[in-house]
């Protein structure tokens, strides 16, 4: 599989609206995270992706800023904890010393989104330059 890196010059509003968005999924994981830490701590049970995506409708009507987010990206925001997690535990399962639990995301450590059905102007969820 070739993989392929373009840069795009995107507007000042463009620029301005992928940086809320980076705000708001980044913001998203780290709620999230810690949602899933109080589970544990709470009730000895970890959350799976499914349960709190389902949480993601809710979430959209309580605060209007995550409406201006696509809901696929917020999914995706969610699978890629969830993939933490699973990394995270297969690490504990081979018996490393610092198996690294997911940690939380500062503005310095969030620097992408994903559209993952995007067939228009992308080619499996990259932005193409037209």
């Amino acid at each position: 599989m070739r993989t392929y890196k373009f840069r795009i010059e995107p507007t000042k509003d463009q620029r301005q609206k992928i940086d809320e968005t980076l705000v708001y999924c980044r913001r998203l994981y780290n709620a999230c995270l810690e949602q899933r830490i109080i589970a544990y701590k709470k009730d000895g049970k970890s959350l799976s992706y499914y349960s709190q995506k389902k949480e993601l409708p809710p979430l959209k009507a309580a605060c209007p800023e995550f409406k201006t987010v696509h809901s696929q990206v917020l999914q995706n925001v969610v699978e890629r904890l969830d993939k933490a997690f699973q990394s995270f535990y297969q690490r504990l399962s081979k018996g490393e010393k610092k198996p690294g639990f997911p940690r939380f995301k500062g503005s310095n450590r969030y620097h992408s989104f994903r559209y993952p059905q995007s067939k228009r102007g992308s080619r499996n969820g990259h932005i193409i330059c037209l």
